[in-house]
């Protein structure tokens, strides 16, 4: 007699042997090294793409010409592209094939403001007149990803693997939750799974849970006057943004070490003789759990109330984004760690190696070997850890999601950097770059011919989500195509 726990494990246990055969069966082998050829023959048409997009470097919700150098692309591959998805004019959805199973794979392609550092300099040297720069990667990112959907495309066109391939335009993650509002528009719905990856300083599949996060801009009104001749006519709107601040500031002490908070004042009025009648200030709030994560935020928003009170001035908020931790599915990060293990690191030249000891020469704290580039780091389970936030988070609550990053910059460079920005018009980004394509590719190609595989990461994934029913943080607001404006 079976018992039922036993029956359990021997259930997992033949879609793990299944899992395995399919992964090593020759035509599926076969598929795999036909993607890689692809991608090998695409590689210089997807550096001078990279380029493009790094020079225009457009900041959230503003990335036209990006978007528009994705969508032509995958037009020209034969994809039907809808555009403006999610009332989002530079969101778009590709889409190639029919049937089951339907694969999503996720681009990105927003800059950051105030990161304008000169490409394949050691040194900071700042670019005069340019605003922005792509600190994140996500020139390559959206370049990487769109590649590997062309890849998979030509498999289904020459009837090599069966279903159907959708590639996701998803602007301005940087703040804006782009993928928040393509999650709440239903067009990922039917997918059975997502897949991301992400530009990095090692390669390494991606098990480790993102920070739950909110944002909001908090706006101030008070009276002008003469702050000299007449100061008590005045009341000020900066003095209420200090008083929140320090307010906000006084709360950390009792509240979980985990949160995160960080703010801006991205207005203060504009003349020291002046009582400023208007100023803004712009906060971030962060904790691995979301519940946590509404929770602190009334908290600030109470702080706000009380510093416009002190200070006899008015107070508005406008939530901006707001992003769901990230659900990790070991199932499909098992399939893809083979996949990257496969293809490998990245290999640096005598004169990368150079470049990568002088850029490490400005890093803070330590500084890993830059051999690190060419290896492929064990998959390591981290729940509760991660320092950063992204809006796949929301994406990985409404589907089976896996992702990756590569080496794409040298190692020990930090995010949102302008040593991130230099490394972005190397060889060393570009060879990161093709390497996460192929993964992905080879990805989908398991996923397409592993039925038993997708089965089993749906059941992992209603069990981690548990009877959570999703609902955006952002709330119902439209996307704040402005929210970089000031």
């Amino acid at each position: 007699m079976i018992r039922p726990s036993s029956l359990l494990s021997f259930v997992s246990i033949c879609l793990f042997s299944y899992s395995a055969q399919a992964q090593f069966d020759p035509a599926v082998q076969k598929a795999k090294e036909e993607v890689k050829n692809i991608l090998n023959n695409a590689y210089e048409q997807d550096k001078k793409t990279t380029r493009q997009l790094w020079d225009f470097a457009e900041v959230g919700f503003k990335e036209s010409k990006s978007a528009a150098l994705h969508v032509q692309h995958l037009q020209e591959a034969g994809f039907n592209v809808t555009t403006g998805v999610g009332d989002m004019p530079t969101a778009f959805m590709a889409s190639y094939g029919s049937g089951k199973p339907i694969i999503g794979i996720l681009a990105e392609y927003d800059a950051l403001p105030g990161l304008a550092q000169e490409g394949g300099n050691s040194e900071k040297v700042i670019i005069a007149g340019k605003n922005a720069g792509h600190g994140c990667g996500h020139d390559i990112f959206g370049t990487a990803s769109v590649s590997a959907g062309i890849a998979i495309k030509k498999l289904i066109e020459s009837g090599k693997i069966k279903g159907t391939i959708r590639v996701y335009g998803s602007p301005a993650e940087e703040g804006g939750g782009g993928k928040v509002y393509l999650v709440r528009s239903g067009v990922m719905d039917d997918l059975d799974v997502a897949i991301h990856w992400h530009p990095g300083n090692k390669n390494e599949v991606t098990m480790k849970s993102a920070l739950a996060y909110k944002s909001a801009k908090f706006r101030f009104y008070g009276i002008s006057a003469h702050a000299a001749a007449s100061p008590e006519q005045g009341r000020s709107a900066l003095d209420a943004v200090e008083a929140m601040d320090n307010m906000v500031n006084m709360m950390r002490e009792h509240i979980a070490q985990e949160t995160r908070i960080h703010y801006v004042i991205t207005s203060g009025g504009k003349a020291p003789n002046v009582v400023p009648d208007f100023a803004e200030v712009f906060y971030y709030i962060r904790h691995p759990k979301r519940d946590k994560v509404v929770e602190i935020f009334n908290r600030v928003t109470k702080a706000a109330e009380g510093a416009a009170i002190g200070t006899g001035t008015t107070m508005k908020y406008e939530v901006i984004d707001g992003t769901h931790d990230l659900l990790l599915n070991k199932t499909l990060a098992d399939v893809m760690q083979l996949n990257l293990e496969s293809v490998g690191g990245i290999a640096y030249t005598e004169d990368e190696k150079v470049f990568a000891k002088n850029l490490q020469k400005s890093f803070l704290g330590t500084i890993p070997p830059i051999e690190d580039a060419q290896k492929v780091f064990p998959m390591k389970v981290e729940l509760t850890a991660g320092g950063g936030s992204t809006d796949v988070g929301d994406v990985s609550y409404t589907i089976p999601t896996v992702g990756l990053s590569t080496a794409t910059w040298v190692p020990g460079t930090p995010a949102h950097s302008w040593q991130a920005v230099s490394c972005g018009t190397t060889e060393i980004a570009a060879k990161g770059m093709i390497n996460a394509a192929k993964v992905m590719a080879m990805t989908a190609i398991d996923f397409y011919t592993q039925p038993a595989t997708i089965q089993k990461a749906k059941e992992e994934f209603i069990k981690q989500k548990g009877d959570y029913k999703y609902q955006a943080l952002l709330g119902d607001r439209p996307p704040a195509l402005n929210y970089r404006d000031n």
